[in-house]
């Protein structure tokens, strides 16, 4: 069993888009309307090959690298929030998408709903996963940094391990060892490795504080919002996901038991059906 097994029965492509100059790996399939998948932090398109094959039998799917992360160019600078936004909306130009739906993990559920408050006309349907950036906890943002730091500074695959497991709520379970070994051989990428300055800049306070998803933004917001939370997420506890509930208007949230970070990998059927339902109430 490989991660590229969930995607058996599929006909996908991986390609690269240039995004402004920058080299950008995408995952594509399907054809409809457009969806796109943006991951988190110091993560990489494979976050979402158990979610592509009950998507792509009715949408176009797209699974990016974001700015600097995965198989993607660096913009050779901080990857600000404004930064990733641009690159996101680049991508939509570059493939002649005017509007598409958003799923976004983490620092991807950050990028989208950002990106959702400033350009309205663009994102039809917006789902949070996990979302990062609306607080601005030490503690966490020191995980974050000291667990991606070592991983890639160590050619120990046990640290790469131990980073993915810090994601799940049963790491045995959602790890395999082949997910391991994609993510080690990126860390480890010599461009990836010269910049994981630019990669962590957002877990330092300042830049942070500038960049955060403010509650005004999230009042702006007009896409149908779906927010999904894991009970057991090690970088937020629920009731910041009540708060965003609350900021977004007439958003919904769904908690998911036994539940880590990552949601859709976890928990990829629950995940999939009830993400399929939101996206389907459009067209009803």
């Amino acid at each position: 069993m490989t991660i590229w097994t969930d995607l058996t029965g599929i006909d996908y492509a991986v390609r690269h888009i240039d995004v402004g100059g920058l080299r950008t790996r995408a995952l594509q399939a399907g054809d409809g309307e457009a969806i796109i998948f943006l991951h988190g932090t110091s993560g990489h398109l494979e976050a979402f090959v158990r979610n592509f094959p009950a998507h792509a039998a009715g949408y176009a799917c797209h699974a990016i690298d974001m700015i600097g992360h995965g198989y993607t160019d660096g913009p050779g600078e901080p990857y600000r929030i404004p930064r990733y936004v641009e690159h996101v909306l680049g991508y939509l130009d570059a493939c002649g998408i005017d509007r598409a739906h958003f799923v976004g993990e983490s620092l991807g559920g950050w990028v989208a709903g950002r990106l959702a408050a400033d350009h309205p006309d663009r994102v039809g349907r917006l789902t949070l996963v996990a979302p990062g950036g609306t607080v601005a906890d030490p503690a966490v943002m020191e995980r974050i940094k000291t667990s991606t730091r070592a991983a890639v500074a160590a050619d120990d695959v046990g640290l790469t391990r131990k980073r993915l497991h810090l994601l799940m709520h049963d790491p045995a379970a959602s790890v395999s060892e082949e997910l391991v070994d994609v993510r080690h051989a990126i860390y480890h990428r010599p461009a990836f490795v010269k910049a994981i300055d630019d990669l962590l800049c957002l877990q330092e306070i300042e830049n942070r504080r500038e960049d955060l998803l403010t509650p005004e933004q999230m009042g702006r917001i007009t896409a149908p919002t779906l927010i999904v939370w894991g009970a057991q997420n090690p970088f937020g506890d629920v009731p910041e996901a009540h708060r965003m509930n609350a900021s977004i208007p007439g958003s919904r949230l769904e908690i998911f038991g036994e539940c880590g970070h990552w949601p859709q990998h976890e928990h990829a059927d629950r995940f999939n059906a009830l993400n399929l339902a939101f996206l389907a109430e459009e067209r009803a």
